[in-house]
Protein backbone atom coordinates (compact mmCIF):
# COMPACT_ATOMS: atom_id res chain seq x y z
CA UNK A 1 0.00 0.00 0.00
CA UNK A 2 1.36 3.49 -1.28
CA UNK A 3 1.15 6.15 1.00
CA UNK A 4 -1.62 8.22 -0.90
CA UNK A 5 -3.73 4.93 -0.60
CA UNK A 6 -4.15 5.26 3.00
CA UNK A 7 -7.24 7.06 4.17
CA UNK A 8 -6.54 10.23 5.97
CA UNK A 9 -7.50 10.43 9.50
CA UNK A 10 -7.96 6.36 9.38
CA UNK A 11 -4.25 5.88 10.53
CA UNK A 12 -1.97 7.30 13.38
CA UNK A 13 -0.20 10.64 13.12
CA UNK A 14 2.73 10.86 10.86
CA UNK A 15 5.72 12.92 10.28
CA UNK A 16 7.80 14.49 7.61
CA UNK A 17 11.92 16.12 8.66
CA UNK A 18 13.50 17.80 5.88
CA UNK A 19 16.88 18.61 7.40
CA UNK A 20 19.01 21.73 5.94
CA UNK A 21 22.25 21.22 7.02
CA UNK A 22 24.11 24.55 8.36
CA UNK A 23 21.22 26.74 7.37
CA UNK A 24 20.63 30.11 9.69
CA UNK A 25 17.21 31.27 10.47
CA UNK A 26 18.53 34.75 9.85
CA UNK A 27 18.91 33.91 6.71
CA UNK A 28 14.75 32.58 5.89
CA UNK A 29 13.45 34.87 7.89
CA UNK A 30 14.85 37.68 7.03
CA UNK A 31 14.10 37.05 3.38
CA UNK A 32 10.62 35.79 3.30
CA UNK A 33 9.88 37.03 0.02
CA UNK A 34 12.99 35.23 -1.53
CA UNK A 35 11.71 32.20 0.34
CA UNK A 36 7.96 32.24 0.87
CA UNK A 37 7.85 28.03 0.73
CA UNK A 38 9.48 27.87 4.77
CA UNK A 39 7.70 31.30 4.93
CA UNK A 40 4.22 29.86 4.85
CA UNK A 41 4.98 27.07 6.90
CA UNK A 42 5.34 29.60 9.79
CA UNK A 43 2.78 31.44 9.05
CA UNK A 44 0.71 28.28 9.56
CA UNK A 45 2.46 26.54 12.97
CA UNK A 46 5.76 27.89 14.10
CA UNK A 47 9.08 29.28 13.47
CA UNK A 48 11.92 30.52 15.13
CA UNK A 49 15.55 30.45 16.08
CA UNK A 50 17.13 27.52 18.28
CA UNK A 51 20.51 26.58 19.86
CA UNK A 52 22.84 23.85 18.45
CA UNK A 53 24.87 22.03 20.57
CA UNK A 54 28.43 22.04 22.22
CA UNK A 55 30.30 21.21 20.28
CA UNK A 56 27.87 22.59 16.67
CA UNK A 57 29.33 20.01 14.60
CA UNK A 58 27.92 18.02 12.24
CA UNK A 59 29.16 15.09 12.98
CA UNK A 60 28.09 15.38 16.68
CA UNK A 61 24.89 17.46 15.78
CA UNK A 62 22.78 14.69 13.98
CA UNK A 63 23.01 11.84 16.23
CA UNK A 64 22.46 14.30 19.00
CA UNK A 65 19.20 15.95 16.86
CA UNK A 66 18.48 12.25 16.24
CA UNK A 67 18.27 11.07 19.27
CA UNK A 68 17.83 13.78 21.58
CA UNK A 69 21.00 13.14 23.82
CA UNK A 70 24.18 14.67 24.54
CA UNK A 71 27.40 14.12 23.19
CA UNK A 72 28.15 12.33 26.71
CA UNK A 73 25.36 9.48 25.42
CA UNK A 74 25.52 9.34 21.90
CA UNK A 75 28.92 9.11 22.24
CA UNK A 76 30.52 10.63 19.50
CA UNK A 77 31.58 14.67 19.55
CA UNK A 78 32.86 15.67 16.55
CA UNK A 79 34.58 14.41 13.10
CA UNK A 80 37.50 12.76 14.73
CA UNK A 81 37.10 10.91 18.39
CA UNK A 82 39.95 9.22 20.38
CA UNK A 83 39.98 5.62 21.45
CA UNK A 84 39.52 5.13 25.30
CA UNK A 85 42.96 5.19 26.71
CA UNK A 86 44.98 5.29 23.69
CA UNK A 87 46.30 7.87 21.33
CA UNK A 88 44.51 6.57 18.13
CA UNK A 89 42.13 8.14 17.14
CA UNK A 90 39.24 7.36 14.55
CA UNK A 91 36.00 8.60 12.40
CA UNK A 92 32.40 7.89 14.35
CA UNK A 93 29.97 6.40 12.14
CA UNK A 94 26.59 5.73 12.29
CA UNK A 95 27.09 2.09 14.51
CA UNK A 96 29.25 3.98 16.63
CA UNK A 97 25.86 6.19 17.81
CA UNK A 98 25.29 4.41 20.92
CA UNK A 99 21.98 6.00 21.53
CA UNK A 100 18.65 5.04 20.01
CA UNK A 101 17.24 7.14 16.62
CA UNK A 102 14.09 8.72 16.65
CA UNK A 103 13.37 6.41 14.09
CA UNK A 104 14.55 3.11 16.17
CA UNK A 105 11.54 4.38 18.69
CA UNK A 106 9.01 4.36 15.82
CA UNK A 107 9.92 1.35 14.16
CA UNK A 108 9.86 -0.72 17.85
CA UNK A 109 6.38 0.39 17.58
CA UNK A 110 5.47 -1.57 14.81
CA UNK A 111 5.74 1.81 12.40
CA UNK A 112 7.61 2.74 9.26
CA UNK A 113 10.57 4.73 8.99
CA UNK A 114 12.06 6.11 5.80
CA UNK A 115 15.48 7.74 6.07
CA UNK A 116 17.62 9.48 3.42
CA UNK A 117 20.59 11.07 3.41
CA UNK A 118 21.29 11.51 7.56
CA UNK A 119 24.95 12.33 8.25
CA UNK A 120 26.70 9.42 10.28
CA UNK A 121 24.03 6.48 9.73
CA UNK A 122 26.27 4.53 7.66
CA UNK A 123 26.31 1.53 7.14
CA UNK A 124 22.72 1.44 6.75
CA UNK A 125 20.09 0.04 9.20
CA UNK A 126 18.63 -2.85 8.08
CA UNK A 127 15.18 -2.65 10.87
CA UNK A 128 13.94 0.17 8.65
CA UNK A 129 12.59 -0.05 5.88
CA UNK A 130 14.66 1.74 3.74
CA UNK A 131 17.87 4.06 4.57
CA UNK A 132 20.17 5.89 2.38
CA UNK A 133 23.22 7.14 4.41
CA UNK A 134 24.49 10.36 3.92
CA UNK A 135 27.96 12.11 4.69
CA UNK A 136 30.63 10.10 5.64
CA UNK A 137 29.64 6.71 2.97
CA UNK A 138 32.08 5.71 1.00
CA UNK A 139 29.94 5.43 -1.86
CA UNK A 140 26.26 5.15 -2.96
CA UNK A 141 26.60 0.95 -3.81
CA UNK A 142 27.23 0.80 0.27
CA UNK A 143 25.31 3.31 1.64
CA UNK A 144 21.40 2.42 0.04
CA UNK A 145 19.36 -0.53 1.86
CA UNK A 146 17.73 -2.48 0.46
CA UNK A 147 19.62 -3.24 -2.59
CA UNK A 148 17.02 -2.33 -4.91
CA UNK A 149 17.04 1.69 -4.17
CA UNK A 150 20.61 2.02 -5.77
CA UNK A 151 19.63 1.23 -9.10
CA UNK A 152 17.23 3.95 -8.75
CA UNK A 153 18.89 6.38 -7.33
CA UNK A 154 21.93 5.69 -10.10
CA UNK A 155 19.35 6.83 -12.44
CA UNK A 156 19.22 9.88 -10.74
CA UNK A 157 22.71 10.78 -10.72
CA UNK A 158 22.14 10.60 -6.93
CA UNK A 159 25.22 11.62 -4.71
CA UNK A 160 25.94 10.89 -1.37
CA UNK A 161 27.64 14.95 -0.77
CA UNK A 162 28.48 17.61 -3.58
CA UNK A 163 32.51 17.40 -4.37
CA UNK A 164 34.07 19.67 -1.61
CA UNK A 165 37.71 19.93 -3.69
CA UNK A 166 35.57 21.87 -6.70
CA UNK A 167 35.11 24.82 -3.76
CA UNK A 168 38.80 25.33 -3.63
CA UNK A 169 39.14 26.62 -6.74
CA UNK A 170 39.15 30.71 -7.27
CA UNK A 171 36.52 29.74 -10.07
CA UNK A 172 33.51 28.54 -8.04
CA UNK A 173 31.02 27.89 -11.20
CA UNK A 174 31.91 23.91 -10.91
CA UNK A 175 31.34 23.91 -7.46
CA UNK A 176 27.93 25.40 -8.04
CA UNK A 177 26.77 23.78 -11.20
CA UNK A 178 27.81 20.58 -9.22
CA UNK A 179 26.03 21.94 -5.60
CA UNK A 180 22.62 22.48 -8.06
CA UNK A 181 22.76 18.70 -9.46
CA UNK A 182 23.14 16.97 -6.36
CA UNK A 183 20.22 19.25 -4.92
CA UNK A 184 18.18 18.02 -7.86
CA UNK A 185 18.59 14.48 -7.47
CA UNK A 186 18.32 15.15 -3.63
CA UNK A 187 15.16 16.52 -4.24
CA UNK A 188 13.80 13.81 -7.09
CA UNK A 189 15.19 10.94 -4.65
CA UNK A 190 13.20 12.29 -1.74
CA UNK A 191 9.66 13.07 -3.48
CA UNK A 192 9.82 9.75 -5.31
CA UNK A 193 9.66 7.77 -1.74
CA UNK A 194 7.90 10.36 -0.06
CA UNK A 195 4.91 9.10 -2.65
CA UNK A 196 6.52 5.43 -2.89
CA UNK A 197 6.62 4.31 0.21
CA UNK A 198 4.27 3.40 3.27
CA UNK A 199 5.67 5.54 6.05
CA UNK A 200 4.93 6.47 9.06
CA UNK A 201 7.93 8.81 9.45
CA UNK A 202 10.11 10.45 6.62
CA UNK A 203 13.14 11.71 7.31
CA UNK A 204 15.64 13.21 4.86
CA UNK A 205 17.79 15.56 4.80
CA UNK A 206 19.61 18.50 2.24
CA UNK A 207 23.47 18.63 3.33
CA UNK A 208 24.14 20.69 0.07
CA UNK A 209 23.30 23.75 2.07
CA UNK A 210 25.95 23.36 4.64
CA UNK A 211 28.39 22.78 1.74
CA UNK A 212 27.28 25.77 -0.24
CA UNK A 213 27.95 27.91 2.88
CA UNK A 214 31.33 27.17 3.61
CA UNK A 215 32.55 28.54 0.24
CA UNK A 216 30.22 31.26 -0.64
CA UNK A 217 28.33 32.45 2.68
CA UNK A 218 30.92 35.58 2.71
CA UNK A 219 29.75 36.54 -1.02
CA UNK A 220 26.30 36.65 0.43
CA UNK A 221 26.33 38.15 3.66
CA UNK A 222 29.08 40.59 2.24
CA UNK A 223 27.64 41.19 -0.89
CA UNK A 224 30.59 39.50 -2.26
CA UNK A 225 31.27 37.44 -6.27
CA UNK A 226 28.57 34.91 -6.08
CA UNK A 227 25.77 36.48 -4.20
CA UNK A 228 23.46 35.95 -6.54
CA UNK A 229 24.22 31.93 -7.19
CA UNK A 230 23.93 31.68 -3.16
CA UNK A 231 20.34 33.52 -3.48
CA UNK A 232 19.40 31.38 -6.26
CA UNK A 233 20.43 28.19 -4.86
CA UNK A 234 18.73 28.93 -1.49
CA UNK A 235 15.06 29.63 -3.47
CA UNK A 236 16.12 26.26 -5.44
CA UNK A 237 16.08 24.83 -1.56
CA UNK A 238 13.13 26.96 -0.85
CA UNK A 239 11.13 25.87 -3.95
CA UNK A 240 11.66 22.32 -3.19
CA UNK A 241 10.19 22.28 0.44
CA UNK A 242 7.32 23.49 -0.83
CA UNK A 243 6.76 20.70 -3.56
CA UNK A 244 7.88 18.43 -1.07
CA UNK A 245 5.16 19.76 1.42
CA UNK A 246 2.31 19.86 -1.52
CA UNK A 247 2.99 16.20 -1.65
CA UNK A 248 2.23 15.41 1.76
CA UNK A 249 -1.24 14.52 2.74
CA UNK A 250 -3.04 16.84 5.22
CA UNK A 251 -2.63 14.79 8.25
CA UNK A 252 1.60 14.87 7.92
CA UNK A 253 3.02 17.41 9.90
CA UNK A 254 5.82 19.02 8.03
CA UNK A 255 9.63 19.79 10.42
CA UNK A 256 12.14 21.66 8.42
CA UNK A 257 15.23 22.30 10.69
CA UNK A 258 19.06 23.03 10.56
CA UNK A 259 21.55 21.58 12.55
CA UNK A 260 23.55 24.71 13.08
CA UNK A 261 24.11 28.44 12.62
CA UNK A 262 26.64 29.95 9.86
CA UNK A 263 28.30 32.66 9.36
CA UNK A 264 31.31 34.73 7.43
CA UNK A 265 35.04 33.08 8.07
CA UNK A 266 37.93 35.35 8.44
CA UNK A 267 40.30 33.49 10.07
CA UNK A 268 41.19 29.82 10.61
CA UNK A 269 42.87 29.09 13.84
CA UNK A 270 44.82 26.24 14.39
CA UNK A 271 44.93 26.05 18.07
CA UNK A 272 47.32 22.95 18.24
CA UNK A 273 49.97 25.11 16.41
CA UNK A 274 48.94 27.85 19.28
CA UNK A 275 49.32 25.67 21.93
CA UNK A 276 52.74 24.18 20.99
CA UNK A 277 53.67 28.38 20.51
CA UNK A 278 52.26 28.91 23.90
CA UNK A 279 54.49 25.98 25.26
CA UNK A 280 51.38 23.54 26.00
CA UNK A 281 52.01 21.09 23.50
CA UNK A 282 55.07 19.63 21.85
CA UNK A 283 56.29 16.59 19.34
CA UNK A 284 58.30 13.81 19.63
CA UNK A 285 59.26 13.90 15.84
CA UNK A 286 60.01 16.55 13.53
CA UNK A 287 57.21 15.72 11.27
CA UNK A 288 54.49 15.11 13.47
CA UNK A 289 51.19 14.42 11.88
CA UNK A 290 48.79 12.70 14.13
CA UNK A 291 47.69 12.89 17.79
CA UNK A 292 50.12 9.81 18.87
CA UNK A 293 53.17 11.92 17.59
CA UNK A 294 52.56 14.21 20.97
CA UNK A 295 55.41 13.94 23.28
CA UNK A 296 55.10 12.70 27.04
CA UNK A 297 55.44 16.18 28.31
CA UNK A 298 52.79 17.61 26.37
CA UNK A 299 50.09 19.22 28.43
CA UNK A 300 47.12 19.97 26.39
CA UNK A 301 46.15 19.05 22.52
CA UNK A 302 42.94 19.86 20.59
CA UNK A 303 40.75 18.39 18.22
CA UNK A 304 37.69 20.25 16.22
CA UNK A 305 36.06 21.92 16.50
CA UNK A 306 37.30 23.67 19.37
CA UNK A 307 37.65 20.64 21.56
CA UNK A 308 40.84 20.49 24.06
CA UNK A 309 41.60 17.50 26.53
CA UNK A 310 44.18 17.99 29.51
CA UNK A 311 47.17 14.71 28.75
CA UNK A 312 46.17 13.70 32.27
CA UNK A 313 47.60 10.84 34.12
CA UNK A 314 45.99 7.77 34.25
CA UNK A 315 43.56 8.45 31.09
CA UNK A 316 45.98 9.19 28.10
CA UNK A 317 48.77 6.97 28.04
CA UNK A 318 51.32 8.78 28.37
CA UNK A 319 49.82 11.53 30.78
CA UNK A 320 51.27 14.12 32.31
CA UNK A 321 49.09 15.73 34.34
CA UNK A 322 48.09 14.51 37.56
CA UNK A 323 44.57 14.50 38.76
CA UNK A 324 45.48 17.19 41.95
CA UNK A 325 46.96 19.20 39.17
CA UNK A 326 43.82 19.03 36.73
CA UNK A 327 41.16 21.42 37.71
CA UNK A 328 43.99 24.42 37.90
CA UNK A 329 45.54 23.63 34.35
CA UNK A 330 42.30 23.46 33.32
CA UNK A 331 41.83 26.95 34.66
CA UNK A 332 44.95 28.68 33.19
CA UNK A 333 44.32 26.55 29.83
CA UNK A 334 40.31 27.94 29.78
CA UNK A 335 41.90 31.90 30.60
CA UNK A 336 44.30 31.86 28.26
CA UNK A 337 41.69 30.84 25.43
CA UNK A 338 39.42 33.11 26.64
CA UNK A 339 42.17 35.92 26.25
CA UNK A 340 43.52 34.70 22.89
CA UNK A 341 43.48 37.62 19.89
CA UNK A 342 43.11 37.49 16.02
CA UNK A 343 45.32 39.64 14.07
CA UNK A 344 41.89 42.21 14.11
CA UNK A 345 42.18 42.81 17.38
CA UNK A 346 39.03 40.87 18.15
CA UNK A 347 38.88 37.98 20.64
CA UNK A 348 38.79 34.84 18.95
CA UNK A 349 36.50 32.94 21.81
CA UNK A 350 32.76 34.03 22.64
CA UNK A 351 32.84 31.23 25.89
CA UNK A 352 35.00 27.89 26.54
CA UNK A 353 32.60 25.79 28.46
CA UNK A 354 34.06 22.96 30.51
CA UNK A 355 32.83 19.29 30.06
CA UNK A 356 30.92 19.29 33.03
CA UNK A 357 28.30 21.72 32.04
CA UNK A 358 27.75 20.45 28.41
CA UNK A 359 28.52 16.45 28.74
CA UNK A 360 26.61 13.74 30.73
CA UNK A 361 25.96 10.22 30.07
CA UNK A 362 27.40 6.87 29.65
CA UNK A 363 29.85 7.55 27.03
CA UNK A 364 31.21 10.54 28.56
CA UNK A 365 34.88 8.94 28.60
CA UNK A 366 36.36 10.71 25.62
CA UNK A 367 34.70 14.40 26.42
CA UNK A 368 36.86 16.87 25.80
CA UNK A 369 37.91 18.58 29.10
CA UNK A 370 37.32 22.18 27.23
CA UNK A 371 35.26 23.45 24.37
CA UNK A 372 35.72 26.67 22.72
CA UNK A 373 32.89 28.18 21.33
CA UNK A 374 34.13 31.12 18.88
CA UNK A 375 33.21 34.42 17.94
CA UNK A 376 32.17 34.76 14.60
CA UNK A 377 34.61 34.95 12.01
CA UNK A 378 36.71 32.53 13.37
CA UNK A 379 36.98 28.68 12.24
CA UNK A 380 38.94 26.72 14.58
CA UNK A 381 40.83 24.10 12.95
CA UNK A 382 43.30 21.52 15.02
CA UNK A 383 45.90 19.61 12.80
CA UNK A 384 48.90 18.08 13.89
CA UNK A 385 51.51 19.46 12.21
CA UNK A 386 54.28 21.58 13.48
CA UNK A 387 55.10 24.42 10.27
CA UNK A 388 51.50 26.19 10.54
CA UNK A 389 50.46 29.72 11.47
CA UNK A 390 48.21 29.95 13.99
CA UNK A 391 46.07 32.22 12.01
CA UNK A 392 45.40 31.63 7.75
CA UNK A 393 42.91 31.95 5.40
CA UNK A 394 41.88 29.22 2.76
CA UNK A 395 38.97 28.95 0.11
CA UNK A 396 36.22 28.55 2.68
CA UNK A 397 34.45 31.69 3.80
CA UNK A 398 31.91 30.43 5.93
CA UNK A 399 31.78 29.12 8.93
CA UNK A 400 29.36 27.12 11.44
CA UNK A 401 28.14 29.02 14.49
CA UNK A 402 26.34 27.81 17.56
CA UNK A 403 23.45 29.80 17.65
CA UNK A 404 20.91 30.87 14.70
CA UNK A 405 20.11 27.25 14.15
CA UNK A 406 16.35 26.71 11.97
CA UNK A 407 13.07 25.24 13.31
CA UNK A 408 10.05 25.05 11.16
CA UNK A 409 6.67 22.77 12.43
CA UNK A 410 3.88 23.06 10.21
CA UNK A 411 1.45 22.60 13.52
CA UNK A 412 -0.66 24.74 15.32
CA UNK A 413 0.20 23.51 18.93
CA UNK A 414 4.06 23.86 18.54
CA UNK A 415 5.74 26.65 20.42
CA UNK A 416 9.21 27.82 20.04
CA UNK A 417 10.60 29.13 22.69
CA UNK A 418 14.33 28.52 24.44
CA UNK A 419 14.93 25.63 22.37
CA UNK A 420 17.86 23.74 21.13
CA UNK A 421 18.96 20.30 19.20
CA UNK A 422 17.41 18.29 22.08
CA UNK A 423 14.28 19.12 21.43
CA UNK A 424 13.55 18.22 17.63
CA UNK A 425 13.64 14.39 18.48
CA UNK A 426 11.02 14.34 21.67
CA UNK A 427 8.60 16.74 19.26
CA UNK A 428 8.31 14.03 16.73
CA UNK A 429 7.50 11.43 19.07
CA UNK A 430 4.74 13.44 20.23
CA UNK A 431 3.34 14.39 17.02
CA UNK A 432 3.17 10.39 16.03
CA UNK A 433 1.95 10.03 19.19
CA UNK A 434 4.83 7.41 20.45
CA UNK A 435 5.27 7.04 24.41
CA UNK A 436 8.44 7.56 25.80
CA UNK A 437 9.57 8.73 29.42
CA UNK A 438 10.49 12.60 29.81
CA UNK A 439 13.42 11.38 31.47
CA UNK A 440 14.69 9.81 28.20
CA UNK A 441 15.71 12.66 26.80
CA UNK A 442 18.14 15.91 27.03
CA UNK A 443 15.02 17.81 25.60
CA UNK A 444 11.25 18.06 25.83
CA UNK A 445 8.25 18.33 23.60
CA UNK A 446 7.54 21.46 21.31
CA UNK A 447 4.08 20.64 21.31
Amino acid sequence: MGLFDRLRGDETPRVAFIGIDGVPYSLLSENEELFPNVAAIANDGTAGEISSIVPPESSACWPSLTTGKNPGETGVYGFQDREVGTYDTYVPMGNEVQADRVWDRVQEEGRRATVMNVPVTFPPQRNVQRMVSGFLSPDLEKAAYPDDVRDYLESLDYRIDVNPKLGHEADKEAFIEDAHETLDARFEAFEHYIEEDDWDLFFGVFMTTDRVNHFLFKDYERDGEYKDDFVEFYQKVDDYIGRLREALPEDVTMIVASDHGFTSLDYEVHFNEWLREEGWLSFGTDEPQELGDIADETTAYSFIPGRFYINLEGREPRGSVSEDEYDDVRDELKADLEALEGPNGNPVVDRVVEKEAAFRGDHDDIAPDLVAIPNNGFDLKSGFKADSDVFTTGPRNGMHSFDDTSLYIDHPDATIGDADLFDITPTILDLMDVEYSRGDFDGASLI
